[in-house]
């Protein structure tokens, strides 16, 4: 575990659980005396708002660009910025809504195998391919 400027404890993926990401978040929004904003609405167009700018990240790359963006550090940090709202965002939603982000992709994820089953979606390009014009 490392601190970074603002004292926040940073750890890996495989060190933090999604309740410990949740809290962390929570206690940010506290500690600021944000609560009255961070209403679903609010949170949810943060969300799209910071969603955009992170593809804006990638507008007018080409495919061999985007292939290389390891390399480019700068841009690379840009990218996990812009990552880093979305999710802190999408968690501020789920402490505003209650939701149990863990139950709610696992749940999604079996729905989704069942909508879209391995066999028949194996390999398609775009859920478009699909004969009833799909949606997620």
């Amino acid at each position: 575990m490392t601190r970074n400027q603002t004292g926040v404890s940073s750890m890996g993926d495989k060190d933090m659980t999604l309740a410990e990401l949740k809290e962390m978040a929570r206690e940010f929004r506290d500690r600021r005396e944000w609560e009255r904003f961070h209403n679903p609405k609010n949170l949810s167009m943060a969300v799209a708002i910071e969603a955009a700018e992170l593809m804006e990240q990638f507008q007018w790359l080409t495919e061999d660009e985007v292939s290389r963006l390891a390399e480019d550090r700068g841009r690379l940090e840009l990218i996990r910025e812009e990552l880093a709202d979305v999710v802190i965002y999408t968690l501020s939603l789920a402490n505003s809504l209650e939701i149990d982000v863990a139950s709610a992709v696992v749940n999604k994820l079996a729905k989704n195998a069942e909508k879209y089953p391995e066999d028949e979606y194996r390999g398609m390009s775009s859920w478009l391919d699909a004969d009833d014009g799909g949606g997620a």
